[in-house]
């Protein structure tokens, strides 16, 4: 078990990732991982439930279009969901992703662009504080997504996958993750599926436990975009 997230930055540059390459969780700890999902969801929904009311109301009087972003996704061991986030963009962004590939700034299976023209005013502060995410605690409450694990990838992302790469399928995918809070600024693909593989063959409760603080440090200070 690693000792700092410095080491863990590390890891991530020195790709790829080869560990013992056991499974991600045995039983018994699968079944506590679950039992904190399901509890923390629970609570932290009945505790935000106003914020959740007042963010809904913010994005449909800020722009046209719906409250929520709702996309397919793939989850663990390459099973199909549907991913939960509060609408940040114009109703019609998906069908705009074709002129923007141009200006993408991460290398790989990755999209993201600065200063996104098609996010909206309230998605752009949604964005800035992770708060866009908070539906996602719907999909942890039925055991979809899990709080910590690897950020679950659309299916045309997903096609084209190495095996090595798939790996990161084998864990339940998560509302935050090791890449998030260790290297999320990086434009990196190779880094971004080396510190999900190295978090697939690591897991323990404490490592999701750090993950899981780094991320509340990270939303705090705003800078979550």
């Amino acid at each position: 078990m690693v000792s700092s997230f410095a080491h863990l930055r590390e890891v991530g540059r020195s790709c790829p990732v080869r560990g013992n390459r056991r499974p991600l969780i045995f039983r018994l700890e699968q079944w506590s991982k679950r039992g904190f999902d399901f509890v923390f969801s629970l609570l932290a929904l009945v505790f935000i439930c106003p914020v959740l009311l007042l963010i809904a109301a913010l994005v449909k009087l800020d722009s046209e279009g719906p409250v929520l972003y709702i996309s397919e996704r793939i989850g663990r061991n390459g099973k199909r969901f549907h991913f939960l986030k509060f609408r940040t963009m114009v109703k019609n962004a998906d069908s705009l992703r074709s002129g923007l590939l141009h200006l993408n700034e991460r290398r790989g299976n990755l999209f993201k662009i600065s200063n996104d023209p098609r996010v909206t005013r309230v998605g752009r502060f949604l964005r800035r504080y992770s708060l866009d995410e908070l539906p996602q605690l719907f999909s942890v409450l039925t055991g979809q997504m899990s709080v910590v694990g690897p950020r679950p990838c659309l299916p045309s992302e997903y096609a084209r996958y190495t095996k090595e790469q798939r790996r990161r399928v084998e864990a339940v995918p998560g509302i935050t993750g090791l890449w998030q809070v260790q290297a999320r600024k990086s434009r990196s693909a190779d880094i971004y599926f080396a510190l999900d593989t190295y978090y697939v063959e690591n897991w323990s409760f404490w490592l999701d436990m750090k993950i899981l603080f780094k991320t509340i440090a990270v939303v705090f200070s705003g800078t979550g975009e």
